[in-house]
């Protein structure tokens, strides 16, 4: 197989896998999306795999976000408002995360990855409220959550719906499958803002990003399908994803720690 073949079938498999997760935890699967196109498409440059992943995370995420909002999953005025403060956060995290070193930027990457799946380990069996209206009164948290996870979601471009799932049930306490489908939203807004970013410094691989779309969409679709199906074994489900996340974490800190 040439090389190039190669390198575009191991991204539309990277999408997706990313794909899968994405309609199966709502962002969750972004995180991966960096690491799979760094050491597994073998993309060189960090920045570029980082604006690759950028593109190619908003489309899924917004082919995903159809699917759960025909399923009623998307509570629509939390999410707008969330994102609305995020999509501010992202333009800033994004400028910020051209500034630094590709290596520094993978190594904290990484850091966050590590913190993100211990997190989800001792959230696995968090209460929620079946009922949820977005009001004046939770207003301020859900923006400060937006814009807190808007600027790492365009720091490091990824989505960020590992970090908006919890963050959405913390400002306003909606049940997890709502808060999957509402994260979507502000997935696919942070993924577009961090997108335009790279795209007008050059860093996005147009090529690679479509066969990682094409490879997500499949994905995505699978994923959301399931989401609905075992909602209850998410909990063991978190665990895993949750151990998966932490093991690549370890893995690219391995790797990236001669940078910094």
């Amino acid at each position: 197989m040439p090389i190039d073949l190669l390198h575009y079938a191991l991204g539309a498999a990277s999408g997706g896998l990313v794909g899968v997760t994405l309609g199966l935890f709502g962002g969750g699967g972004s995180i991966l999306a960096v690491p799979l196109m760094v050491y597994l498409v073998g993309v060189a440059d960090a920045h570029v795999a980082i604006g690759t992943s950028a593109v190619a995370v908003a489309v899924n995420a917004a082919a995903n976000l159809v699917t759960h909002a025909r399923r009623g999953n998307v509570r629509w005025r939390c999410a707008l408002t969330y994102s609305a403060a995020g999509v501010i956060g992202a333009f800033l995290g994004a400028f910020a995360g051209k500034a630094l070193d590709g290596g520094r930027l993978l190594f904290l990457f990484a850091l966050l990855m590590l913190a993100v799946g211990v997190l989800m380990i001792l959230t696995r069996h968090r209460k929620e409220q079946e009922a949820v209206v977005c009001t004046l009164e939770n207003a301020p948290k859900t923006l400060s959550f937006g814009a807190g996870t808007g600027a790492v979601a365009g720091f490091f471009g990824i989505g960020g719906g590992f970090l908006i799932v919890p963050g959405l049930i913390a400002a306003t306490g909606m049940p997890l499958l709502a808060a999957i489908g509402s994260s979507l939203v502000a997935v696919t807004a942070f993924g577009l803002t961090t997108a335009l970013s790279y795209a007008s410094s050059g860093l996005v691989d147009w090529p690679l990003a479509a066969v990682f779309v094409a490879g997500g969409a499949l994905g995505g679709i699978l994923g959301a399908f399931a989401a609905g199906q075992i909602a209850q074994r998410r909990g063991a489900l978190n665990t895993t994803f949750a151990a998966l996340i932490i093991g690549v974490a370890l893995y690219m800190g391995v790797r990236s720690w001669g940078a910094i």
